[in-house]
């Protein structure tokens, strides 16, 4: 049976316009995205003791995603402050993680034993692990890692080579740039390499040839979420699969579907 980890970032989203906070966060909302996709799913990270923290707890605790190796700490947990502009999200501010930046993930014998068990894991540039990359990737589990849109060539460089799977959001860039920024950070083999771009076509690239997939177009509630439903729909179906144009086609319509849903995935509740 397929299980999937997602470590690193817990938040809460902050809709200022609607006084309203849904979870969220890189590795939460893969984790959740694949168990609506019916996969057995964890979540390794960090809350904090705030009513931010017990509402991300209290959610995927009722989505029945496993939190048995999260630490809590006294503090502010993760927060984002958020707006939409046509259904488009748009970030305002943050405490740039809260107690998950502010006590860095030391991972234990324990830990290390339990993420073995695990068939990928999924973490990304919010969530703070950059000081673990290289103890995860030793651990015989596929890892996978989400650069997000505002990513540093020194932060490509300081982690690409650790990973198996690596995402960009490269709306910012034209086709032809895209292609040429994938095929020059691709850094080892058996590595993918995909960039979603918004309104226009994902590409990917595993070392051989470039594939495309055309997003599919809907009226959008919220985009909250959309690039990190894409990349779990595409990472379960390819490790069933191991077909890339195949797997981006079904992650297509999932990343539209999750644009229909207030916050990442809903459970908001007034802040």
């Amino acid at each position: 049976m397929m299980k999937v980890l997602g470590i690193g970032d817990n938040v809460v989203d902050k809709y200022v316009h609607i006084k309203t906070m849904y979870p969220g966060g890189n590795a939460v909302n893969f984790s959740v995205f694949a168990k609506k996709l019916g996969v057995e799913a964890a979540f390794l990270g960090t809350f904090g003791d705030d009513k931010e923290a017990e509402h991300v707890e209290n959610v995927l605790k009722e989505l029945e995603i496993d939190l048995s190796h999260c630490r809590h700490f006294r503090g502010e947990n993760g927060c984002a402050r958020v707006t939409l502009e046509d259904g488009d999200r748009v970030f305002l501010g943050s405490n740039s993680g809260g107690v998950t930046r502010e006590n860095p993930f030391q991972l234990t014998e324990e830990d290390l034993e339990y993420i073995k068990g695990f068939s990928i894991m999924h973490t990304g540039l919010h969530s703070h692990t950059g000081h673990i990359m290289e103890e995860l990737s030793t651990l015989g589990v596929p890892l996978s890692f989400d650069f997000s849109d505002d990513f540093q060539q020194e932060e490509i460089d300081q982690n690409i080579s650790y990973v198996d799977y690596a995402f960009f959001s490269c709306s910012h860039l034209t086709h032809e740039e895209t292609e040429q920024f994938l095929k020059a950070n691709r850094k080892k083999d058996g590595q993918i390499l995909v960039a979603t771009r918004g309104s226009d076509p994902a590409i990917a690239f595993d070392g051989k040839e470039h594939y495309y997939q055309a997003p599919d177009f809907v009226k959008a509630v919220d985009t909250m979420g959309a690039g990190d439903s894409f990349i779990t729909a595409f990472l379960l179906h390819f490790l069933k699969s191991n077909d890339i144009a195949a797997s981006m086609m079904e992650a297509a319509p999932f990343a539209a579907k999750s644009c229909l849903v207030e916050g990442s995935f809903g459970y908001g509740v007034p802040y």
